[in-house]
């Protein structure tokens, strides 16, 4: 699953209960009065919730058949005799004790990549081990990188808008003189209170100043 910033605002806080009917009950409750030491806040609680977010799983697999070259010298010959080039050394490459036979080879001169496709399944395992082979072109000897191609798929992807039963959003907060930590400490014990309808905390973030973005796991 994706995870799905919230921006916090500035004299905000969100507020994460043990219990999701201490939240529930809070918000019912709507209006608050929080002692802030020097001065008494009268803030709101909003229920909380996030934006759409996406789920899916992705599987990646290493193919049998196909490797990924790169460094490819950029050679002064038609990209087709390049291709045929590539597939011949490929076929017969002796460090691989021969890939064997080619299906396709895909050929990118800008990028100076190809995708070698062989016949044979698991003909690419041979190449597990060794990132580097010699290529002779134009009576010249250059050195290629293969790694191995890996296939993604994608599945189950669907999306989803989540409520976070558990957490309250605070707002209204007043700037006072007292420093961030000390203000989120002052709330946390009001909520916290059975008295004011609250109970035990898990989390708590207060913004004070700009904006704070928080993630939600699942």
């Amino acid at each position: 699953a994706t995870k799905i910033p919230f921006r916090l605002n500035q004299n905000q806080a969100l507020l994460t209960f043990e219990e999701e009917e201490v939240a529930q009950r809070l918000t019912k409750m709507s209006k608050h009065s929080v002692n802030l030491d020097s001065t008494t806040a009268n803030v709101t609680v909003k229920p909380f919730e996030l934006d759409m977010g996406f789920q899916f799983e992705l599987h990646v697999t290493v193919s049998g058949k196909k490797i990924n070259v790169s460094e490819i010298p950029e050679l002064p010959i038609p990209e087709g005799w390049v291709r045929d080039k590539l597939e011949l050394h490929f076929y017969k490459i002796e460090q691989a004790e021969g890939g064997g036979e080619i299906e396709n080879v895909t050929y990118n001169k800008g990028s100076g990549t190809a995708v070698i496709t062989f016949l044979k399944p698991g003909a690419s395992y041979k190449f597990v081990g060794c990132t580097k082979f010699p290529f002779c072109a134009e009576e010249r000897w250059f050195i290629l990188s293969v790694s191995p191609h890996f296939d993604f798929h994608l599945r189950k992807f669907q999306p989803f808008c989540r409520v976070s039963k558990k957490t309250i959003l605070l707002k209204g907060i007043p700037e006072v003189e007292e420093d961030e930590e000390s203000v989120q400490d002052m709330i946390e014990i009001h909520f916290q209170k059975p008295s004011n309808g609250g109970g035990e905390l898990e989390k708590i973030k207060y913004a004070s100043r700009g904006a704070a973005y928080v993630c939600f796991e699942e």
